[in-house]
């Protein structure tokens, strides 16, 4: 009798871990371009993963003239913009278009991932994450853009791949820029060959599912989707899913534009509002192997901004980091 009480109970609970709204604070902008030479625009599409009180970053470099990657690291948010920026073109990475980076340390082969876009879907490893000369050339996922992303890009672009592993599989979700999530998958033995061509896990309209997602294992057997979407005035802002199983359904939490996941609506600002977009970011993240799991309590989301009287170029636009930290929990 108590056994069945007692798994009741934690149903519920586990049923209960999120709000009915998030609430957020904001710091200003903690990270900016560096006038080192590189003539910068933005730093952007941060990853982040926190290791014995480091933090370590990784993110895109855009200027007109494209785009790079840089890694950085600190212990004090507060000093974040005095870390040196370690710029992985001076890596095997090499030169060339390399965006929206993705880390995570994959146990079974004691190696550091990092994940971005080249075209394709690409992948570099390291065996010290600190090291950043340490990182191998790219290697793609894919022989090509799979057929079913080429067959709907429609003036799209395929973004911002994020890979997490459950027991038994990995699986690589990406964006087109056109209201479409696709996830592919490859056995954990397999990882990272194998990936299978991609399927549609949701799809939407355009502005309300355009990139930048990311997923997160919230234990229990479940699973948290967050995707940037543009809202009614032009700023984005995340929605969110949750989900048994990386294969979906996904079912809606806080999925609309006024009842976001994270929106200058939902955000209390440090002083005056520094931006209205809450754009590509990242949960923080304490355990870093490929599960991504987080804890459901207390999160901080690490985004990139822009202020609002910016009317330059995309690629010129000058996007800046900034820490989301939740301020109601249901823990």
């Amino acid at each position: 009798m108590w056994y069945f009480v007692i798994s009741a109970v934690c149903i519920v609970l586990n049923a209960n871990i999120f709000p009915t709204r998030f609430e957020w604070k904001s710091t200003g902008p903690l990270v900016s371009p560096k006038n080192d030479g590189r003539n910068l625009a933005g730093i952007k599409d941060p990853t982040i993963v926190e290791i014995n009180g480091t933090y370590h970053v990784f993110a895109s470099t855009s200027q007109a003239s494209g785009y790079g990657l840089v890694y950085m690291s600190f212990t004090d948010f507060d000093k974040a913009n005095s870390a040196e920026f370690h710029y992985l073109d001076q890596s095997s990475i090499g030169t060339g278009y390399r965006a929206a980076p993705q880390v995570f340390y994959f146990e079974p082969q004691q190696l550091w991932y990092l994940v971005f876009q080249n075209g394709n879907a690409a992948y570099s490893t390291n065996k010290e994450i600190g090291n950043p000369k340490g990182w191998t050339a790219p290697k793609n996922f894919y022989t090509s853009t799979p057929t079913i992303i080429q067959q709907n890009l429609d003036g799209g672009y395929w973004v911002d791949m994020w890979v997490i592993c459950d027991a038994s599989n990995c699986h690589l979700f990406s964006s087109d820029d056109n209201g479409r999530l696709y996830r592919s998958q490859t056995s954990l033995d397999s990882f990272p060959n194998g990936m299978n061509n991609a399927t549609i896990a949701l799809s939407d309209r355009k502005n309300d599912l355009f990139e930048a997602s990311c997923v997160y294992s919230i234990g229990g057997g479940r699973y948290l989707l967050l995707v940037e979407a543009i809202g009614s005035d032009g700023n984005r802002y995340f929605r969110s899913w949750t989900s048994t199983s990386l294969s979906g359904g996904w079912t809606a939490l806080a999925a609309t534009e006024s009842h976001p996941f994270a929106h200058a609506s939902n955000v209390v600002f440090s002083g005056t509002p520094w931006t209205k977009s809450i754009s590509h970011g990242e949960v923080i993240r304490t355990q870093t192997d490929q599960t991504l799991n987080i804890s459901p309590c207390n999160l901080r989301f690490l985004y990139q901004g822009v202020s609002p009287t910016a009317n330059e170029s995309y690629n010129s636009l000058p996007w800046k980091l900034a820490l989301l930290t939740q301020v109601n929990t249901a823990c």
